[in-house]
Order: C-alpha cells, then structure tokens, then sequence
C-alpha cells in the first residue's frame, strides 16, 4: 500500500478491533464509557511534564473512517462479524472528549485528555491518541529541560536525521518548539508547522574549496545577513577562528556588517570557547556569536556554563529528538467510568502494583494558584459534578499520607482540561503555535523554582476531593 494513502485509523492495535468486534456482539456498542488519559512518572526523574500533541489528535478524530479497502483487510482476517463490519463502514465518532491545552505543566496521576463516547468509538481512539500525547508531551518536556538549563540562550532542535522516523523528525520538532526550543534544522516542520528552520553549513561545505578561507568567504558572500562558519573543521584555533575572522574583515566589514556568528561541533567547549572569545573580541568582532553543538544535553549545556564556556547558543540534536535519556513518556488510556441507567457509575483498575491502581470515575481537575505570586499551589482532582469554592479556604490532603493536610486561602482555582469535541464535532479552536509556545512559558513560570529541579526536585501535590478519595477507597475494599 502507498504510504500517502494510509488511513491512520488503521494504525490501532489489534484487540482495539477484536475487543470492539466482541462489543459489537455483546451489545455494548452504544454502551457510553469514559476513558482517561494519564501518566504515572515525570521522565528523566523530573518535576513536571508539559503537554503536547493535541492538534494531530484532534486532526486524527475528525478524519476517523474506515474505508472499503480496510474492511476488505478485516474481512479477510476471518474473525470479524459481518454486521460489525458493516458497522464499521458507517463509523464516525460521536463522543465527547476534554483535554488540557497544549504546554500546560502536567503531573503523574491526572488526567490529561478524557474521552466520553460509546465503547467502540472510545476503545477505537485508544492507540493512535496515545501515540499522539505520549510522543509529542515526551520531547516538549526534554526540550524545556534543555532550555532551562541554557539559561536564556537559544536551544536549536537538530535531530532528524537521528529520530525515529519522518513523522518523529517533523513532529518532534514541534514538540520541542512548544517546550521553548528557538527553531529547528528540519525545513518541513517549518513548512508544515511554522517552526522557524535554521542552519548554515556542514564540514563538507569547508572540505569542498580548496582553501578553508575561500570556503568561508564564499559563505560570508552569499549569506551576508546569516553568516555563521563552522570553524572546527581543521583546527579550531590555529586556522578556523583566524580564518573566519579574516573572512568577516575582507566581506562582511566592508558592507558594515557586525552580525555574525561562528559554530564548534567538537573538541573542548569550555575551552576552545573561551579562546575564540577572546580572538574575536581582540580583532574588533565584540558581536560576533559562538554557538555549540555535539550530543548536548542539559546536563552538558548546565556543566558547560558553570565551567564558564562562552556560548550564545546551542544546537541539540540526538539527545533532544530522541529524549535518550528516557525515551518513553508512558501514558495510560484506562476505563475510568461508564454510564448505566442514567448514571456514571465509577471503575477501577487494581494490581499488586500499587502506582497502577487508577483513580476512577468521570473527573475534572483544578488548579489552585496564590493569589498573592500567582504561583501553582496543588492540583486538585474531583468527581465531574464537584465545584471548587475559591472564595473560602479549603483544606485538602494528600491522597496516600491522609494526615498530611493544608488549608489553601487566597487562591483562585482554574479546570484545567477545555471541551475539545461535543457530540464528534470540534469545539475546540486550536490555537497557534507561536501561542501555545508563549503559553507554555508562562505556565512554566508559574511553577516554583523546587519544583523546576532537574535532580531531586520539589513532589507538587495532586490531592483528591473527600468524594473521589472515598469512592476510590470504597471501591478497592469493595472489589479486592
């Protein structure tokens, strides 16, 4: 089959059909169940996740069929029923789903997006939805890491050519743009999304003149206004940093030209920066930039700046678009409630395991913020038909140590997911990407600094409501 004419509703698991063929006989089809979203770590040992990935789910639901081709496959399977076949070449979906918005800081154990529909429909979306958030959440909060730890200098994304896959590459780029990252080095996530897509040359432009001088003022000639050298390819500091200097006084200074730049891809960072820095600074070219690369991450880009690298900016490849260090978010998609004779009646999961026993029934969460900084207190999970009153004190408690209670005053309490889709149609208007990115700063910023640790940082409380924590302890002593 061409790769352009996949139908991405295919790309589910296969009990989603056999379980959904099993609905379908059982009479469960119109059945309305409710289905969260979440996740139960922060990667890489963090204190927060942020959301992403969003607008592809939304894109996919909409375009939810199943075409003559795919039932022709499942046909051929032999284990599907014709009625549920014929079912399925009628399907669209109805429900409803809530989510966060994209780069809203998320945390373990509440539910990030959540869907309401009749059980095949839900069941359907399960794969592809997680696909979606797991990816696109995983390299936005790597990404974040990493600017973070720039400390206000420019994070390049420069991974694709290392993702796993195109879709990896465009998407991931994405991702890393909404975690704060200042572009891209992959031109169709530009195309496509609108992350600016940056870069100058390799080694092989340097390798392809006879002379390293000539490479470098060919490139000062076609690209006055983007004129960045990469200046390693030889010997950093006998002839790289000389000859791009040389480059800049003999094209860019007669043109008036001081913005210029030049790139490191290897050696001693710390030290060969500090050098450069200097050789430029010496030679009149105080505003020339240095920018880095190599395996970076933010553990490296952190040492490299207590170690007094001078560094304008950084281009992160592998490490970012892979997130190597922990490359799997880990979100769940588990049954949480479904409704019977009019009402929603509540369900859990229990295992030996105690962090994968979840927390039932149809929810919504707050978001308690002080009034006085404007920063983020707790989360606060409670059943679908509970408000929070911000106008009075409210004393909440953690969830697994319930003798550990805070009374929170002065605050004002945010829902934090948005209706998404109503009865299968988008509610929803996505915003911009430029937007979603700004509001992901600004969310960051709402967090305390302990919280923002990338080692042992500060455990910010998502505390249940007395209602959900005893329907959910009620329903373990019920059910094990």
């Amino acid at each position: 089959m061409d790769r352009n004419n996949w139908n991405l509703t295919m790309l589910c698991d296969f009990y989603e059909l056999t379980m959904a063929n099993g609905y379908f006989l059982k009479g469960f089809q119109d059945k309305i169940t409710y289905f969260d979203i979440f996740f139960r770590r922060v990667p890489d040992g963090g204190g927060f996740a942020i959301a992403a990935g969003l607008e592809q789910l939304v894109e996919y639901i909409k375009n939810l069929h199943f075409s003559a081709e795919d039932i022709q496959y499942l046909r051929g399977r032999n284990m599907f029923d014709e009625a549920f076949l014929d079912y399925l070449a009628h399907f669209r979906f109805t429900g409803d789903i809530w989510a966060v918005p994209e780069g809203t800081p998320i945390f373990p154990n509440e539910p990030i997006l959540t869907v309401r529909a009749p059980a095949i429909q839900a069941q359907m979306v399960e794969t592809y939805a997680l696909l979606c958030i797991n990816h696109q959440s995983l390299l936005a909060t790597k990404a974040n890491r990493v600017v973070r730890a720039a400390d206000g200098r420019a994070v390049m994304e420069f991974g694709a050519r290392r993702a796993q896959g195109a879709e990896g590459a465009v998407n991931g780029a994405r991702a890393a743009y909404i975690g704060g990252a200042a572009g891209t080095a992959t031109v169709l996530s530009d195309q496509v999304f609108g992350v600016p897509a940056l870069g100058t040359m390799a080694h092989s432009w340097v390798q392809m003149f006879d002379t390293q001088l000539e490479a470098f003022k060919a490139y000062c000639q076609l690209y006055p206004q983007n004129a960045v050298l990469l200046v390693d390819t030889y010997n950093t500091l006998k002839s790289g940093v000389p000859d791009a200097i040389r480059a800049f006084n003999e094209v860019l200074k007669p043109m008036g030209i001081k913005k210029c730049g030049i790139r490191l891809d290897s050696g001693d960072i710390t030290y060969l920066t500090k050098e450069a820095r200097k050789m430029l600074d010496a030679a009149g070219w105080t505003e020339c930039t240095i920018t880095v690369s190599n395996s970076l991450d933010e553990y490296l880009i952190q040492d490299l700046l207590l170690q007094g690298a001078q560094i304008n900016a950084f281009g992160v490849g592998e490490r970012l678009i892979t997130a190597r260090s922990e490359p799997v978010f880990g979100g769940v998609y588990k049954l949480v409630a479904v409704e019977q004779d009019g009402q929603v009646v509540p369900k859990i999961k229990i295992s030996e395991n105690v962090t994968k026993i979840t927390t039932p029934h149809y929810k919504k969460f707050y978001r308690f913020f002080g009034n006085d900084n404007g920063k983020a207190i707790a989360d606060y999970l409670c059943v679908y038909d509970e408000t929070v009153d911000d106008t009075k004190p409210l004393e909440i408690f953690d969830p697994d140590a319930t003798w550990k209670k805070k009374v929170v005053c002065d605050f004002t309490a945010r829902e934090m997911q948005v209706p998404v889709f109503e009865k299968g149609e988008c509610v929803y208007d996505l915003p911009s990407l430029e937007e979603i990115r700004a509001y992901c700063k600004q969310q960051v910023d709402t967090l305390w600094d302990e919280v923002k640790r990338f080692d042992n940082p500060h455990k910010y409380y998502v505390d249940l409501s007395r209602k959900l924590w005893e329907i959910k302890y009620n329903l373990l002593e019920r059910t094990y």
